[in-house]
């Protein structure tokens, strides 16, 4: 497999023996192209691509090099041929010629051209949420009785007023609890969310738990919006949360336990989805992990992977570095990871390249990563670490405006994660090059999708993103410095399931802002991987900073100052010769 960032290769090969054509570089978005002659080598590399240079290709097919950055993308709709001047051998040759410009004309990439519109928009949301209903208790009484705002503060109906002024479309109502809290959440909690839908009628409030996770720390259960989804969660809590039984209930709190709680969801009538919470937040140290373990996960999935779908890429806590006072346990430490920081921002799980989401990748495994704020209690409050949801964080799902869509498209994995708005839209395309089956072949795969290709194909991926025309919730205007395409190898076997690493995972390209080209609001990046010839998966990342990987967070660090954005993946299938 080889890598390219350039465009303009065509095929000859018709005859190899003959001439072949490629396009001349014309400035801006149309691709009206004139020719020129370009002679046919045929030549197998065995090296990846290297940017700047010509390239040849077996199969008679010819790389013209083009500088990194270039501005031509190769959108637009119409091709202008001029002339070849060379003598034609045999009367075939006008034939073939006129055979390959019929392809070439519908073989035009419209890399730079705006997506579809199937009526989706990325629409911005907060799957871990709490209110006033995440409260203590006074165990002097049997039962121990409920106090509200023991834990969480806010009212559900202040949470979805703050969310909708940092520009959340969505949100989660993630409450845990403790003896009986199935029943506060189905008395008192559920009233209080149809409250709120009806004060703000154009945000999709969701209903959910975070879960007292069996022999675990803390997941979200998200239910979806149904008739019965207060009964669906009544029945999930009172049956598998660790704190709710009373008397206590030891057999609760075993992996075993889980597991059944992930098969009953997954068998309901209307499945809930299961998010890890900060995965990594009782690690002791890079790659020593604490109650949560990736061999863990890994058997979650393994039992319901329609519902266990993946994990916070970027917790929640974020303003805990914001905090002054050096007595706080929490004092200084970003997202409130004490022993294993995060890494701009991000959980270790899955800003280490290579590390435990390659690893699930690489093992075939459908799972996506979000970022949330799992506010509390604001930073500006005594003992507050939080942002309010969307105010520092966000994750972004690609969907049409209504709870149903929403839904179905985070289980599908079309969502990206997001801190300080950093960008606010991201379209990630991937197509084949077929150039003698352009014109039949619309096939294209984007995040949470598979891409089947024919062993060898070339594949064109575009990145499209959004650069926001407003400043952020802390008065900034970041700007985007980096982007880095990332793959690896689908390939089970090639695994290191003992360190949970995927040795075949690495940075395949960075691109700066001379790479790319500004159109608008828009930037836009497109970029050939060569020669597919076995399964592999496709992600994107993207910086403000200058940090090649993201560095582990430092206490007291301005989290304003280290954005980053995280795409969810595409996966390529090679599925024979085509």
């Amino acid at each position: 497999m080889r890598f390219s960032s350039f465009h303009g290769k065509v095929m000859g090969g018709l005859d190899r023996r003959i001439f072949g054509l490629a396009p001349k570089r014309r400035e801006g978005r149309s691709c009206k192209l004139g020719f020129q002659p370009v002679p046919m080598r045929r030549a197998r590399s065995l090296h990846r691509f290297r940017a700047g240079s010509s390239h040849t290709f077996g199969d008679g097919m010819t790389q013209l090099g083009r500088r990194s950055g270039d501005p031509w993308h190769g959108s637009g709709r119409g091709w202008s041929p001029t002339r070849h001047d060379g003598p034609l051998r045999r009367l075939g040759y006008g034939l073939a010629l006129g055979a390959l410009m019929t392809v070439i004309v519908s073989g035009c990439s419209y890399g730079d051209a705006e997506p579809p519109d199937d009526g989706r928009m990325w629409l911005a949301g907060d799957h871990h949420v709490h209110s006033e209903f995440s409260g203590g208790y006074d165990h002097s009484t049997n039962p121990p009785t409920f106090n509200d705002g023991g834990d969480g503060t806010y009212p559900i109906l202040r949470n979805v007023e703050m969310a909708q002024k940092y520009g959340l479309k969505w949100m989660v109502t993630t409450d845990h609890g403790g003896p009986l809290h199935s029943v506060i959440q189905r008395e008192r909690a559920y009233p209080a969310l149809l409250e709120a839908r009806n004060a703000f009628p154009g945000m999709k409030v969701f209903y959910g738990m975070e879960l007292d996770t069996p022999k675990a720390d803390h997941s979200t259960v998200w239910i979806p919006k149904t008739d019965r989804e207060a009964q669906a969660l009544f029945e999930i809590e009172s049956q598998f949360a660790v704190k709710d039984a009373w008397p206590e209930d030891p057999e609760r709190n075993t992996e075993e336990r889980m597991i059944e709680a992930l098969r009953y969801m997954s068998a309901m009538p209307d499945a809930p989805i299961v998010i890890k919470n900060h995965p990594s937040r009782t690690a002791r140290g890079p790659g020593r992990w604490g109650i949560d373990t990736p061999e863990k996960l890994r058997r979650w999935h393994d039992a319901a992977p329609d519902v266990f779908i993946g994990f916070e890429g970027a917790p929640g806590h974020q303003a805990a570095s914001l905090n002054s006072d050096p007595s706080s346990p929490v004092y200084g430490v970003r997202g409130a990871y004490h022993h294993s920081p995060t890494m701009g921002g991000f959980d270790q799980m899955t800003a280490v390249v290579g590390g435990v989401w390659d690893a699930f990748l690489g093992e075939g495994r459908r799972w996506w990563i979000t970022a949330t704020s799992d506010s509390h209690l604001h930073y500006t409050e005594e003992g507050g670490i939080d942002f309010w949801p969307g105010e520092y964080t966000k994750t972004y799902v690609k969907a049409r405006d209504d709870y149903a869509d929403i839904y179905a498209q985070i289980r599908a994995g079309h969502m990206f994660a997001v801190t300080g708005d950093l960008i606010s839209e991201l379209d990630i395309t991937a197509r084949e090059k077929r150039p003698f089956g352009w014109m039949n072949r619309t096939d294209s795969a984007v995040m949470g999708q598979t891409l089947a290709v024919r062993s060898g194909a070339d594949v064109e991926v575009t990145i499209r993103f959004r650069i926001p025309d407003q400043p952020n919730a802390n008065g900034d205007r970041p700007s985007v410095r980096r982007v880095d395409l990332i793959m690896g190898d689908v390939a089970p076997e090639a695994i290191d399931t003992a360190a949970f690493r995927n040795p075949t995972t690495e940075v395949v390209r960075r691109f700066y802002e001379g790479d790319w080209k500004v159109d608008g609001e828009y930037a836009v990046i497109s970029y050939t991987i060569q020669d597919v010839d076995h399964n592999v998966y496709l992600r994107v990342r993207g910086t403000n900073t200058n940090e090649l990987e993201p560095e582990p967070d430092e206490k007291g660090e301005n989290p304003w100052e280290d954005l980053w954005f995280y795409s969810n993946p595409i996966f390529i299938e090679v599925n024979g010769d085509g």
